[in-house]
């Protein structure tokens, strides 16, 4: 976060639980975490989803000193998005995290507890 005071912002327009049944989040666990070369910011995750595994772009370099720590962690990701180009390579998915859109120090949503991998939430 930036040196204020944080202030939650507004709460988004009602939506209906027929749209958020369209997101489709999973945990899933961090086998690798690798440089993508040529960026400031992005990492290439793969990711054990139990019956597969996805490779899965994250801007989080500039976050963690040493981004192997997260090997091994669960955390909740959002399958269910269209595949997307980014810096020549394709991400399967995207990094459900906490704080990116309100500039504060972003951190990963993991489960309390170990789950299977795939596990859906909501």
């Amino acid at each position: 976060m930036t040196g204020k005071e944080f202030r939650a912002a507004p709460v988004k327009s009602p939506i209906t639980l027929a749209d958020l049944d369209k997101i489709d989040i999973r945990v899933g666990t961090i086998v690798t975490v690798e440089d993508v070369s040529g960026s400031d910011k992005l990492v290439r995750l793969k990711v054990d989803f139990g019956d597969h595994r996805r490779s899965i772009l994250a801007g989080m370099k500039p976050e963690r000193a040493d981004l192997t720590s997260i090997e091994g962690t669960q955390s909740l990701f959002v399958v269910n998005l269209a595949p997307r180009k980014m810096m020549d390579e394709i991400s399967e998915g995207m990094l459900f995290d906490i704080g990116y859109a309100d500039d504060v120090q972003p951190v990963m949503a993991i489960p309390e507890s170990t789950v299977p991998n795939g596990t859906r939430a909501g």
